[in-house]
């Protein structure tokens, strides 16, 4: 191994994290739950959601205990 990796901590982030591209103006993709318009373009794969069904996704998922 050289020094660089010795050095470093094993679960160090990442220095710049990319974040979700958002549409600045239409058309936007329909959220996948409800069909309401998302901040995301209609170019985005996978699954859309709109900000209120990510926020219940989110606290569906969420560890509780």
């Amino acid at each position: 191994m050289d020094d660089k990796t010795e050095t470093r901590a094993y679960c160090e982030p990442p220095s710049e994290r990319p974040g979700p591209v958002t549409a600045g103006e239409g058309p936007f993709a329909e959220c996948v739950l409800c069909r309401e318009p998302t901040e995301y373009p209609e170019s985005t794969k996978g699954i859309t959601l709109c900000p209120v069904c990510e926020w219940r996704e989110a606290e569906r998922t969420a560890c509780s205990g």
